[in-house]
């Protein structure tokens, strides 16, 4: 079995009055499996923003519906990538060591998930 990523693809869909307005809020999400070939990885990845869909009220009494819109991208990860490495992407930039400070966010604008318990 090979390992594999996928980048999934979900929009919150908000009903106000029936209407779903054209701007919607999104998530993109990176997503780790293994699976025999690219085939079956790409099922094994739709499966998983299939069953990811939900839906709510919101505080106004709105519908939200949480949406699997479809598989941006799927990846082998091969001996190229590394045990911890999750994603890749290899793009061509201009002088990107001289840019850093234009191209990287500061140290204070990273933003990490911290659990309760880990405060």
């Amino acid at each position: 079995m090979k390992r594999y990523a996928a980048k999934l693809l979900f929009q919150f869909r908000v009903d106000c009055d029936g209407d779903p307005g054209k701007r919607r809020l999104c998530e993109e999400r990176i997503i780790n499996f293994r699976a025999r070939s690219a085939r079956e990885a790409l099922r094994v990845a739709k499966r998983h923003g299939r069953r990811d869909r939900h839906s709510y009220r919101n505080p106004e009494g709105n519908r939200v519906t949480f949406e699997f819109v479809g598989v941006m991208d799927l990846m082998s990860l091969g001996a190229e990538a590394g045990r911890e490495e999750v994603w890749y992407e290899i793009r061509e930039r201009v002088r990107p060591m001289e840019r850093r400070g234009g191209i990287l966010p500061g140290d204070g604008e990273l933003l990490a998930r911290v659990s309760e318990d880990e405060r």
